[in-house]
């Protein structure tokens, strides 16, 4: 079925979702943070009636702004890019996936475009109370919105909740709850939004730093840098939690992912995590290479995370090719793992099966029907592997997702002492003689960015080759249509988002200089 497949197709469907998918999340966390400082400033305003804070509410909302309405024109580029470069993905799943974005579209993003108006022109013409009502629910309204695409997305990581019609050859939901309440989609939420916070955080403070810097804004820039500050480090906090529980599932849904996130190669039985390394490079999975160049782990540590037990055996690439070890499965039972080989021939036997079902009923052959159907259910587990023909083909991009996953985790910890450094300093009145901690204030903005995009790499390299796991590989997913006219339309992309983001970094920083407005008016 794909042997004929143009592989430049696949691989530029993937190119181009991948730039759309990465420009747009430039824009999305700053939004989905700051509308937060912005409401929780607000409400200070309400309570205290202090026009400095007001002032102070008014300029982050400029920047708000800016960076919202850029951020709206990718994001809608990237839903079309579903049915234009992925039409197999759409009609494969699209009664499933199509559900959270419906949902996003009519109830989250209707809510925040509207309130969104209130919010910006709404001064001196509705309430007090009013117009901060409306600020908070464009802050909750982003948040949903991205409260369902991400529940999609976790859908894609874990498929659940659904079943495979063979006569429409679609798969169907059955339970919308354990689709939205999936534990996978549950963490992939909670995990994302609360790095956003941090994101957003990050750049008040480094914003608020250059204003101290420069003499300016002082009563302003330290008040910003209070909250900013506390949201940021309450939400590192439950960052490092979400973290912890996103990764459990890794290892119980996806170790695959997992062992390419620590560069483990063969598996064993107390595994340790590993805090700095370096994955040996050109490394097979079955050569004599040794896993790293060099590492520092915490002994066993990766065992307890992944499985609650200090003991537990982590699989490694290996391990998952070739298949052999012993785990447990989800109803508590021990099973033998079988090879990713195996898995490729039950997923053709699926296929087959399908296509033979569809003829016997064609051809009004109950038996024969009956037969095809049988074979076809007890294989369709592994029925996405039936579209792969190398074993070695479900292995990501391991050095990538290693260093990612690892720069990701080490700036995390990073931020949390940042918080803290410019909070006690804050709070001891020293912060504007640190001129150094200002000016890596500044320098860390865009750390932030890096860490919230080596997140996604994580995320979704480390789940190639799926688009949806173990169901459909991305071979399979794509749109048939001719590579040139993916080529062309990523490389124009690229020149309009690359134009977008330039725009919106001069706008940004201009309005930054210009500074608030006096008195908040």
């Amino acid at each position: 079925m794909i042997e004929h497949l143009d592989s430049a197709l696949v691989d530029w469907s993937r190119a181009q979702f991948a730039l759309t998918a990465m420009y747009h999340w430039l824009f999305v966390p700053l939004t989905l943070g700051i509308t937060f400082i912005i409401a929780f400033m607000e409400t200070l305003y309400v309570k205290t009636g202090d026009p400095e804070w007001k002032k102070a509410t008014k300029f982050w909302m400029t920047l708000f702004g800016i960076n919202f309405a850029i951020g709206v024109a990718t994001g809608i580029i990237l839903e079309f890019e579903f049915g234009t470069n992925w039409s197999n993905y759409s009609w494969f799943v699209g009664d499933i996936f199509g559900a959270p974005l419906a949902i996003e579209g009519i109830m989250a993003f209707f809510m925040e475009s509207t309130f969104i108006a209130v919010m910006f022109f709404g001064w001196n013409k509705v309430s007090k109370k009013f117009h901060l009502l409306s600020t908070w629910l464009v802050a909750i309204g982003s948040n949903l919105s991205a409260l369902w695409i991400l529940v999609a997305n976790g859908w894609m990581q874990f498929p659940t909740g659904m079943h495979f019609n063979p006569e429409t050859a679609r798969n169907e939901m059955l339970n919308f709850w354990d689709v939205f309440l999936s534990p996978v989609a549950i963490n992939k939420f909670l995990h994302t939004i609360t790095s956003a916070y941090v994101l957003s955080a990050v750049f008040v403070i480094g914003v608020s730093a250059w204003f101290l810097l420069k003499g300016r804004e002082q009563l302003l820039a330290k008040r910003s840098i209070i909250i900013a500050g506390i949201f940021g480090i309450l939400s590192s906090l439950f960052l490092v939690y979400t973290g912890d529980g996103s990764a459990y599932e890794v290892a119980q849904k996806q170790p695959m992912k997992l062992a390419a996130m620590e560069g483990l190669y063969e598996g064993s039985e107390g595994a340790g995590l590993i805090v700095v390394g370096m994955p040996t490079p050109g490394k097979e999975y079955d050569d004599d290479k040794d896993d790293y160049v060099f590492k520092f782990e915490i002994p066993k540590l990766l065992s307890f995370l992944g499985y609650g037990s200090v003991d537990a055996f982590v699989p490694g690439v290996k391990d998952l090719i070739e298949g052999g070890y012993e785990y447990t499965d989800e109803d508590g039972n021990l099973q033998t793992a079988i090879s990713t080989q195996e898995k490729i021939e039950m997923g053709k036997l699926a296929i087959a099966a399908l296509s033979s079902y569809k003829k016997a009923k064609e051809a009004g052959n109950a038996e024969e029907e009956t037969v095809n159907l049988k074979i076809f259910r007890e294989n369709f587990k592994y029925f996405g592997y039936g579209f792969l023909n190398d074993p070695k083909s479900v292995i990501p991009n391991v050095p990538l997702t290693f260093y990612s996953f690892h720069i990701m985790v080490g700036l995390g910890f990073y931020f949390i002492a940042l918080f803290a450094a410019v909070l006690i300093l804050i709070y001891r009145g020293q912060l504007t003689e640190k001129r150094w901690l200002l000016k890596l204030s500044i320098l860390t903005i865009p750390l932030a960015y890096i860490a919230s995009m080596s997140g996604w790499i994580v995320a979704e390299v480390g789940r190639q080759p799926w688009t949806i796991q173990d169901l459909l590989p991305t071979v399979a997913a794509v749109s048939q249509i001719d590579a040139s006219a993916v080529q062309i339309t990523f490389w124009l992309f690229l020149a309009i988002f690359t134009a977008l983001l330039i725009a919106e970094l001069k706008i940004m920083i201009k309005q930054i200089k210009i500074g608030p407005k006096e008195g908040g008016h």
